[in-house]
């Protein structure tokens, strides 16, 4: 068997922060047992990676749930449940030798058999599956070669399936499992991970324990066999305050996406511990409604982007603890384009200039109007203001008003239903964790259009990208690719088909005796090492 690496990945740096000595030298040898309790900002749609379109479902999914392979922190492709593959001279064969000895927690075996059932579960419609079915779309056949073999057959070349296999969307889940639960198997999950599924409470907490019998090939783990903890309990405590108020407290261990502010109190501080990680992907973006007027003209979309000041968002509401992001791809992803930064668009006066041009003129209420209609946008916003997203949305419509915009922002839980309908709103939110850059697909081919496919929110559809992304997909070549993402970033600027906003830092305070947390390589969290010290 030929050991082969990723073509391409988004190298995903990660650095790992800490206290006032900026280092985590004073850990001890790490301890068996005990319980961990984790703050999420949010409560996860699923836990069937297989259907789960949220970051922060992958948080808890990772310790449940492996995937085939994984990627390190120097964008290599590394054996995870599969230990050794071959690929056919013509790119289209893939063979895997799969590890064996592993169990998935209610005892079933994980063997070739199991990967062809998740395979096909994947691009099964009835599964949902969005992002996974797309990463699986080259796939022509599965096929059980004996126990721990299986053989893979593309339609086509593709310069992204080993790399997207390391997904978690791609993770292996038990056949025996979905054949019990169904539909509701995302609330009984079952995997081969170091921690098994206990039970979840909707918008509460979701319990895992340890899996006594997990075999012990972690990635970037320092020991092997069991995690450490007993339990590791996941809270849901949408509050930022009250999310870092109880690590003060020390009625939990550990919270995420800790506020600019108190990132700042706690890298001076000695209370807590800081744990930081650059995400990979796509950064916060304003999606751009490419089909409702007049923000179908790309001369709108430009002057609203003019009207907007990203830099005065960015530094007021986040401290300069978050960077501002100036491209459609987060700067730790593969083929980022650091041309594009520091190109400032900020322009009120050729924003007014445009729109008056347009038609567009200010009425003696200030707003712009014509044919008797006010110029509007409309924001979609979640109920929860995550990573103040929010407060984005009310920064931007005082911006707005300034040059005759009137904002309407509608704040819901029903998200998911209004971006079905594309007259439905004009701006709209969105980020995305990846490990390759090929998740633009997902956002902006035409045919992803959210609902149908994909996560397209802004329904742009451009022949140019879309053959420029299908080009990228098989291109082996690691310049000529970059160089193909780098027309696609630039296209996506200029059009306006987005407006990228910031770069989401990955942020994780615990109290002291918290030892062990990792990240992979694009930020998510790993608690297989995690110990609490004595």
């Amino acid at each position: 068997m030929l050991l082969l690496t990723g073509c391409s990945s988004n190298g995903g740096t990660t650095k790992t922060g800490s206290n006032v000595s900026n280092d985590h030298a004073n850990e001890t040898k790490p301890v068996e047992g005990g319980e961990l309790t984790y703050a999420l900002a949010t409560a996860p749609d699923t836990l069937d990676p297989h259907a789960s379109g949220m970051a922060v479902a992958t948080r808890v999914i990772k310790s449940i749930f492996e995937s085939l392979f994984y990627q390190d922190k120097n964008n290599e492709l590394k054996p995870w449940l599969a230990i050794e593959w071959e690929v056919s001279d013509d790119k289209k064969t893939y063979t895997f030798k799969l590890r064996q000895g592993v169990k998935f927690h209610d005892g079933e075996p994980f063997n070739a058999e199991a990967v062809k059932f998740n395979f096909e579960r994947i691009v099964d419609p009835a599964t949902k599956s969005v992002a996974g079915s797309v990463y699986l779309k080259p796939v022509k056949s599965v096929e059980v070669v004996d126990d721990y073999t299986v053989k893979i057959e593309l339609e086509k070349p593709s310069a992204t399936f080993l790399t997207l296999l390391a997904h978690s969307n791609i993770s292996m889940v038990s056949p025996k499992a979905v054949k019990k639960y169904g539909d509701q198997f995302g609330q009984h999950p079952v995997g081969t991970g170091p921690f098994k599924f206990e039970k979840l409470s909707q918008n509460d907490e979701i319990v895992l324990s340890k899996f006594e019998d997990y075999h012990g090939h972690y990635p970037f783990a320092e020991h092997k066999g069991a995690a450490y903890l007993d339990k590791l309990v996941f809270k849901i405590v949408p509050e930022e305050a009250t999310r870092i108020g109880s690590v003060q407290s020390g009625q939990i261990k550990a919270a995420e996406t800790v506020p600019p502010q108190d990132i700042i109190s706690i890298k001076k501080g000695e209370q807590l511990k800081l744990w930081e990680a650059e995400t990979g992907g796509l950064p916060y973006t304003i999606f751009v409604n490419n089909t409702t007027p007049p923000w179908n003209d790309v001369r709108a979309r430009r002057a609203l982007k003019q009207s907007i000041d990203i830099d005065s968002i960015v530094n007021t509401l986040y401290l300069g603890t978050y960077k501002r992001a100036w491209s459609v791809l987060s700067p730790v992803t593969f083929g980022y384009d650091k041309e594009l930064e520091a190109k400032d668009t900020y322009d009120v006066e050729q924003a007014n200039k445009t729109f008056d041009e347009l038609g567009w003129k200010k009425d003696a209420d200030g707003f712009r109007k014509k044919d008797g209609k006010t110029l509007t946008v409309r924001i979609i916003d979640d109920a929860v203001n995550r990573e103040k997203r929010q407060d984005i949305s009310l920064m931007i419509k005082e911006q707005l008003k300034k040059v005759g915009i009137d904002v309407k922002i509608e704040t819901t839980t029903e998200a998911n239903t209004i971006l079905s309908d594309s007259k439905a709103y004009d701006l709209r939110g969105n980020s995305r964790v990846a490990l390759d850059p090929d998740d633009l697909t997902l956002f902006y081919h035409s045919e992803q259009i959210f609902g149908q496919r994909g996560f397209n929110i802004g329904w742009y559809k451009n022949a140019e990208v879309d053959r420029w992304l299908e080009q990228a997909a098989v291109e082996f070549n690691l310049a000529k690719r970059e160089e193909l993402y780098k027309k696609i970033q630039r296209k996506l600027i200029d059009d306006v088909a987005s407006i990228p906003i910031y770069v989401f830092p990955y942020t994780v305070a615990t109290t002291p005796d918290v030892q062990g947390l990792k990240f992979d390589s694009i930020g998510y969290p790993l608690f297989y090492d995690v110990n609490l010290k004595k």
